[in-house]
């Protein structure tokens, strides 16, 4: 049975200082542990780390009175004030045509340090509306119109300086709870701190989110069995409040866990400013959260269709109602009560309790416009002014992390691991290559210098490379999307840049790359029968290698701009028919039409180059034997070939063909990196 909840006691400004950091040093405040590390000579506590002089471990602590947090940057001690949010007269507004749809309309409210905001409402109220507005990530289609102020000034959040917690669980699959977050932590903690620190961190992260026992599991997704649903958004968890953030999103943080791991979580959450004594900004979004949970939150936010039907104390959230003609009546849930109310997509009356016979929609209606009017509205909008009269500093605007080479280094390391144990991405790859290697050269081996061979070696090489390209973007495009998506989930809150991205994903690709090109490759050159050489040979091989590293940049492109996979295939896939359509086999370039097809496309094609590369790669230095009318059989040579028969351009070596490939490669990984950049830019400044 249920308990009674009217209302709970809101926790004191001074319960926050109750706890040190470290639960081995209880009984000392942050103040004796502060006053331990400026009076201490030992190095070890110098270096944040367990000293045995003073029993201080201070890698946070915070000042009592102004709640300010200390950390240590470059040897130095630099003060990181609380963060309070605010936003004023919030609409938000979704294009539909030439039509505006409003999915928030008109909504003042605050968020404050040491206290937790719940979001409530039911599906499709505007809850992740209102936290993406908050933090900054509204989509580009989405404005916003109003004040959203970030400690009372017109900023955009740091990178690093808070933590979003989104309901999509977006994490590397192969990977194992423990891998997880230990990469996590190289990327998040600077390198002052030791391995061993950062490790340690992550251990008693996991045990707080009760994730110890499955630390040896792996993350799991399509086709492989793994953590459930609610171990993931545990985990998602984890991840974000590893650095212990100031600020704090979570859209949904209860979805896919049942009620006692959910009262576990977000207790653990509550807690989180008695255990390191930051007061930390919390704001969540939930769906209907037990009594218990209910209990944790210091202020709520009632949202009915992007209208606001109550934002004040959640302990004075039943006295609104009951004011209002609806009570909550004993031994009930609070906020089953109130979604049941606020919801409008079932047409409710007296008979389902709400005691007036009134329609779900006019209840709502008449609970607007009443919190509209009500005193509560105005202490907000009061206190949403005096809010933006005293807090006037701007938030510090990078958090020191893992340095550049490091993140590059860890972000190699891991995606190197989730290729060798994602065996559906190069492995499956691989040996479907092989098999194409192998079909390849039983039909056309050894196939000579006849005058059949000419155009048998043409059809060779376009349909080598035509497989090669489709079957890179068939196996790689849904690998691929899943690494995009946790590098936006961690660039958004501030791991690493697109920089380091594309070398962790350049480089932990090359040896896959490398296995594709010279194994099929070697298979099909030597069974062929191709010109022999070893020079030839590495041209050939280099020349398949540029190929596969120019369909993954191409889907770099493609992910950046429509992270969908089908949208995504259609478009990469035409890109491709196109580039192969144009390169001058299908249609010789002297006969190609000129407007659109030979200029710019023939140009621009990548796969032009590729077919040039590797004619004069084959053809040049043989010789042929043509056969004429009347029996006569005459020598071409092979450039002859490449110009008379395949019109190719024999002004330039082949050298140059892919040295142009390989800048058309740079072109497309520089290409995502403004693409990602330009998605940043544009997306709505607070």
């Amino acid at each position: 049975m249920m308990t009674s909840i009217l209302c709970h006691p809101l926790r004191t400004k001074d319960s926050y200082y109750d706890e040190a950091y470290d639960g081995s040093i209880q009984g000392q405040s942050d103040l004796e542990l502060g006053a331990n590390l400026a009076k201490c000579s030992e190095e070890r506590c110098r270096s944040r780390r367990s000293c045995s002089k003073c029993s201080s471990r201070a890698s946070y602590f915070s000042e009592q009175g102004d709640a300010i947090k200390l950390t240590e940057i470059n040897g130095s001690v630099q003060r990181e004030k609380d963060i309070t949010v605010t936003w004023e007269n919030l609409w938000v507004t979704v294009s539909s045509g030439k039509k505006k749809k409003p999915i928030l309309q008109d909504l003042t409210g605050y968020a404050r340090p040491g206290r937790i905001l719940a979001i409530m409402g039911p599906s499709g109220c505007g809850k992740s509306t209102l936290l993406d507005a908050l933090a900054g990530r509204l989509s580009t289609n989405i404005k916003h119109t109003g004040k959203i102020l970030i400690n009372g000034q017109k900023q955009a959040l740091a990178y690093g300086t808070s933590g979003y917690v989104t309901q999509d669980d977006a994490m590397l699959s192969t990977l194992t709870t423990g891998e997880t977050l230990y990469y996590s932590a190289q990327l998040q903690f600077p390198d002052s701190m030791s391995i061993a620190e950062k490790k340690e961190r992550a251990d008693m992260t996991l045990r707080e989110m009760g994730l110890q026992d499955a630390i040896n599991t792996r993350v799991g997704g399509w086709g492989s069995k793994g953590l459930s649903g609610g171990q993931k958004r545990r985990l998602s968890i984890c991840i974000e409040i590893l650095t212990r953030p100031r600020l704090l999103f979570l859209d949904e943080p209860t979805s896919g866990l049942d009620s006692a791991a959910s009262y576990y979580v977000m207790s653990r959450i509550a807690s989180l400013n008695l255990r390191d004594g930051i007061r930390r900004t919390i704001v969540a979004s939930i769906h209907q959260p037990s009594s218990e949970i209910f209990e944790l939150f210091h202020d709520l936010c009632l949202l009915s269709s992007g209208e606001t039907v109550y934002f004040g104390p959640a302990s004075d959230a039943n006295q609104f109602f009951a004011s209002n003609g609806f009570p909550c009546p004993t031994l009930h849930n609070p906020s089953d009560h109130y979604l049941r109310i606020i919801n409008k997509d079932f047409e409710q009356d007296a008979e389902q309790g709400f005691g007036k016979g009134v329609i779900s929609e006019k209840a709502i209606d008449n609970l607007v416009k009443s919190y509209k009017s009500s005193q509560i509205r105005k202490q907000v909008k009061k206190e949403v002014n005096k809010i933006g009269e005293s807090d006037s500093d701007a938030i510090r605007k990078q958090r020191i992390h893992a340095a550049f080479p490091t993140q590059c280094l860890v972000l190699i390391r891991r995606a190197s691991l989730q290729l060798f144990r994602d065996i559906s991405n190069y492995w499956l790859r691989l040996i479907v290559f092989i098999v194409i290697a192998i079909s390849i050269g039983s039909i056309f081996y050894d196939i000579g210098t006849s005058n059949g061979s000419i155009q048998g070696r043409g059809s060779l090489f376009i349909f080598f490379v035509s497989v090669l390209t489709f079957m890179t973007l068939v196996g790689g495009f849904s690998p691929l999307l899943e690494e995009i998506k946790v590098f936006e989930r961690e660039r958004l809150n501030g791991h690493y840049g697109v920089t380091a991205f594309l070398i962790g994903n350049i480089f932990s690709a090359v040896p896959y790359m490398l296995l594709i090109s010279l194994i099929p490759g070697g298979i099909a050159y030597y069974l062929c029968g191709m010109h022999k050489g070893p020079e030839r040979f590495f041209y050939f091989t280099s020349l398949l290698f540029a190929i596969v590293m120019w369909v993954e940049s191409l889907m770099l492109v493609v992910g950046s701009i429509c992270p969908n996979y089908v949208i995504g295939m259609f478009l990469a896939g035409g890109v491709e028919g196109l580039m192969i359509l144009t390169g001058g086999f299908y249609r010789l370039p002297n006969d190609l039409p000129k407007p659109l097809w030979k200029y710019p496309l023939y140009y621009v094609s990548f796969l032009k180059y590729a077919f040039q590369g590797s004619f004069k790669n084959d053809f040049e230095g043989l010789t042929f034997s043509v056969d004429q009318d009347g029996g006569v059989t005459r020598t071409v040579s092979g450039r002859e070939v490449l110009s008379d028969t395949w019109h190719l351009e024999m002004g330039y070596s082949k050298w140059v063909d892919l040295a142009i490939m390989f800048g058309m490669i740079l072109l497309y990984r520089v290409l995502f990196l403004v693409i990602t950049k330009c998605k940043e830019k544009l997306k709505p400044f607070h």
